[in-house]
């Protein structure tokens, strides 16, 4: 399991290069997600992989006291050595059913790789903030209609990922994640379900459910045999063997559970919904732009090929790549900047540090509170200006993202327009002269 370290020496991105001599590290180790890597970077997981320990155990305990207490028993009760088929295929579909669980929880689920500053604004629309003299910054809308099979769809702005989530994606803030086709995070299997581990998920649950079903019926099997060998009464019978018993209760509890899901999934799959859609948005009560049919629907689950991953988390950090975990404005940028407080799509609430961390990225001043030209940050400016910028920035629907003066210009400085600056040195002059009679009369 790896955990990434604290920058050491003086270089303040915190990555190696030939300057130092050491090799620069790799994506997986400077990774701002929440997720946990295995094998340098060629296994990853969520945060709760460790669930992944008590899963295994549900699943291989039962089979392991079914081998032994009833399986084990049957090998001699069928003729031409079939009986022995039956422990065989227990072992041999809980391997399956663990190697499903493993191909979910260990891989990529879809993540989008984060941007390193936001997008250009279209058309440069966005308010320019200047906010106590820091650098400025740029209003983005938080929401953009785009269409799809001819249905207009909103997606969101990513505060963390400093991207718009394409369609049927969403962040996962256990993971902190925007991933493709964001289906929920399961806390089963320690990651989000998502475009590229969708088809394993749904195989683990249904093999799960065949398997506490193969186990069940087994055991009254067993069960029945004990009563014609010993001529006795069915609760003779299970008195004899306890643990037939308490894996029948079990598998009962259990295909309750992961057949409930399957089920589920499978309506789902049939609509080409996901959870997050389902309970969110009711494509019952709307158009679901995604349907297609059930049949092209289960095509596009079980017969399309899974896309590449978009992360090459073993690659080697450029320095390019890791400008985006330099300073920036005084100080280092934080793994959660900018987290997406207002717009948590799974997972927990925002608690009060994560708020009050996010005033500080916006400017420690907003003007959608209605809060003087000094404390929103305009003080410096002609009052006419900050009074129309402060105006423009009440659109509940915008998010503030600090971007660095040098983003996609040659200079590094931004180019303010000409009668802005006259402006100011209008203003200058009348508020030296005010302050010199001031003194004089005193």
């Amino acid at each position: 399991m790896y955990v990434v370290p604290p920058p050491q020496g003086s270089d303040p991105s915190g990555l190696a290069g030939p300057a130092t001599g050491a090799p620069p590290p790799r994506v997986y180790q400077v990774w701002k997600g929440s997720n946990v890597f295995l094998l340098q970077g060629r296994l990853i997981f969520g945060p709760d992989a460790r669930s992944l320990l008590l899963t295994i155990f549900l699943i291989a305990a039962p089979v392991a006291i079914f081998c032994i207490f009833v399986a084990r028993k049957l090998m001699n009760d069928f003729s031409h050595h079939l009986g022995i088929l039956i422990m065989v295929v227990a072992v041999a579909f809980t391997l399956y059913v663990l190697a499903l669980l493993f191909l979910t929880s260990g891989r990529d689920p879809g993540i989008i790789p984060r941007n390193a500053h936001p997008p250009e604004p279209e058309g440069f629309d966005g308010i320019l903030e200047t906010g106590n003299g820091q650098t400025p910054q740029i209003r983005l809308p938080r929401i953009k209609d785009v269409v799809v099979n001819g249905i207009s769809v909103k997606i969101k702005y990513c505060d963390t990922c400093m991207l718009y989530r394409p369609p049927r994606c969403s962040h996962c803030s256990i993971c902190n994640n925007c991933v493709q086709r964001f289906d929920h995070h399961c806390p089963w299997v320690g990651q989000c379900i998502g475009l590229r581990n969708y088809r394993f998920f749904f195989m683990f649950v249904f093999s799960t459910t065949l398997l506490c079903l193969y186990v069940f019926g087994f055991c009254w099997v067993y069960i029945r045999r004990i009563m014609v060998y010993e001529h006795t009464t069915i609760w003779k019978a299970m008195a004899r063997t306890p643990a037939s018993i308490v894996l029948i209760i079990y598998t009962f509890i259990a295909v309750w559970f992961v057949g409930g899901l399957t089920i589920f999934h499978l309506y789902l799959i049939s609509t080409n919904q996901t959870t997050y859609e389902n309970f969110r948005y009711r494509y019952d009560r709307r158009a679901n732009p995604y349907n297609r049919g059930i049949v092209d629907n289960f095509k596009e689950i079980f017969f399309t090929s899974i896309p590449a991953s978009e992360n090459k988390f073993r690659e080697s950090v450029s320095q390019e790549t890791g400008s985006q975990h330099r300073m920036v404005g005084g100080g280092f940028v934080s793994p959660n900047m900018g987290k997406d407080v207002g717009g948590m799509e799974m997972g927990r609430k925002a608690g009060w540090g994560e708020t009050a961390g996010m005033d500080d990225l916006e400017g420690r001043g907003s003007i959608e509170d209605g809060l003087d030209n000094k404390e929103s940050g305009f003080g410096n400016l002609p009052p006419e200006l900050s009074r129309n910028m402060s105006a423009e920035g009440t659109d509940g629907r915008a998010a503030i993202h600090p971007r660095r003066s040098s983003w996609g210009r040659k200079s590094g400085s931004w180019e303010i327009l000409p009668d802005v600056l006259a402006a100011a040195e209008v203003r200058e002059p009348n508020r030296l002269g005010s302050s010199s009679n001031t003194t004089t009369g005193s």
